[in-house]
């Protein structure tokens, strides 16, 4: 492999694919003009391949070029993800603890607990990993991350230890243009609408697979109902947004602030004996929690619970 350091050579290519040219790429990169040429042709020489197209304008990577690029990307990924990990045995005072959480999940309940922990424990730093539960719940199974936040556990591998907090609720968004709308309410009464009527009417739903749809599955298939669903999100703040547009009724987790708007929509809340959800925090089964970690779970299950406590409502 070429002598270049990865990250700077990850660095001029960056800038070469920005600019297109090597003297307004090498002027960024505060270096000169023939030096950042001569690197990219002795790298070049050494993998035995062209990196730069020089026959296109602006310039770009090659095929071959390509490849190297995100070789140095990986390189740098795996360079990065090994210093997280070895740093509790360099610096066992500092601990860096890996958190697997679906975005729109993470902006309700991280701020619920985080802030606390943190100030308890200012020596530990937090490494978010903000994706889809299925692909956290990999990552912790595989040692990629330390610990996975979400919600109705029910439905997750036995190979991890699991600790959930409390029963919470959800509530349907019913735009004006359902037929189930009431004109100038912004809430409406839990349990005066029938479960079968809500799920019979036009839907915008998460994706298969979210725990929020698995449910709603379940449902549909409980009440032998043919749905009609619209549209499909991965994204819960795009089937918030479609359905206060008026696409479509949607159902939501109470975590997810909605404001209300009799104008455009009721707000809902269904019951809980017909669907609820856990919110939960969980690890490798066989794994030993350090007093970092077991301060975590702890933090995050009593957290959660004064925020029940404080106001039942929300929950």
């Amino acid at each position: 492999m070429p002598k270049v350091d990865s990250l700077n050579m990850l660095l001029y290519l960056d800038m070469l694919l920005k600019h297109g040219n090597y003297t307004k790429a090498a002027k960024d990169l505060y270096i000169s003009q023939p030096y950042l040429t001569q690197t990219i042709k002795s790298a070049e020489k050494e993998l035995g391949i062209e990196i730069v197209n020089r026959q296109s304008s602006p310039l770009q990577l090659t095929d071959a070029g390509r490849v190297y690029y995100q070789y140095l990307n990986t390189l740098e990924t795996e360079k990065s993800n090994f210093e997280k990990q070895i740093v509790k045995y360099s610096s066992p005072e500092n601990t860096v603890i890996r958190i697997g959480v679906l975005s729109s999940l993470g902006t309700y309940l991280l701020p619920l607990f985080l802030k606390d922990y943190l100030s308890h424990n200012p020596k530990v730093k937090i490494e978010l990993h903000e994706d889809i539960p299925e692909i956290n719940e990999k990552k912790v199974l595989n040692n990629e991350i330390d610990f996975l936040i979400g919600q109705n556990p029910e439905t997750i591998s036995p190979r991890l230890t699991v600790y959930n907090r409390g029963t919470h609720g959800y509530f349907a968004i019913i735009p004006k243009t359902s037929k189930l709308y009431k004109p100038n309410k912004r809430y409406l009464a839990s349990g005066s609408l029938s479960m079968k009527e809500l799920l019979t009417e036009d839907l915008v739903l998460t994706t298969h697979g979210s725990a929020i749809r698995r449910q709603i599955d379940y449902l549909i298939k409980k009440y032998n109902i043919n749905s009609n669903i619209i549209l499909e999100s991965n994204n819960i703040f795009t089937t918030v947004k479609l359905a206060t547009s008026g696409i479509g009724v949607t159902l939501l987790p109470e975590s997810v602030y909605v404001a209300p708007n009799s104008k455009e929509y009721n707000i809902y809340p269904l019951p809980q004996s017909i669907i609820s959800l856990d919110y939960f925090i969980a690890y490798q089964a066989d794994r030993t929690l350090n007093n970092a970690e077991n301060k975590l779970v702890t933090t995050f299950l009593d957290d959660l619970q004064a925020s029940i406590d404080k106001d039942p409502k929300l929950f």
